[in-house]
């Protein structure tokens, strides 16, 4: 029998995803299903359903982190996400490695523009 849609990503990624974010207080993990985190409008990280954690880097630590875990660009719903790395399932598990990152990609994302959160209704 198939798996069902939208039941969101694998616990145990979703307890080392959350495990991850509470090393950063300043940052609200977001989403019921589909865990992420945003600021301003601008999300930086990411837990598809499939249980794919990636994370948003300025281009110059995104070139630096896909080199060194021989990862790659999140691609997702067809579309190549050119500032998201894929993180891959053992470093997901070593907070303290990846806590850095995390770090990076928050001061990273304060640095973008603030988008809208909500669209607004036409009439």
């Amino acid at each position: 029998m198939p798996a069902k849609k939208n039941q969101g990503p694998p616990p145990e990624k979703v307890a080392l995803f959350d495990k991850l974010i509470a090393t950063i207080p300043e940052i609200e993990r977001k989403g019921d299903t589909n865990p992420y985190t945003s600021h301003n409008g601008n999300m930086f990280t990411h837990l598809t359903p499939d249980g794919i954690f990636s994370i948003r880097l300025s281009e110059k630590d995104l070139e630096a982190f896909i080199k060194k875990y021989k990862t790659k660009l999140l691609e997702i719903y067809g579309i190549t996400k050119k500032d998201f790395a894929v993180v891959p399932d053992d470093l997901l598990k070593k907070t303290n490695e990846l806590k850095p990152y995390l770090q990076k990609s928050f001061d990273h994302v304060k640095t973008l523009k603030p988008k809208p959160t909500t669209k607004t209704k036409k009439r």
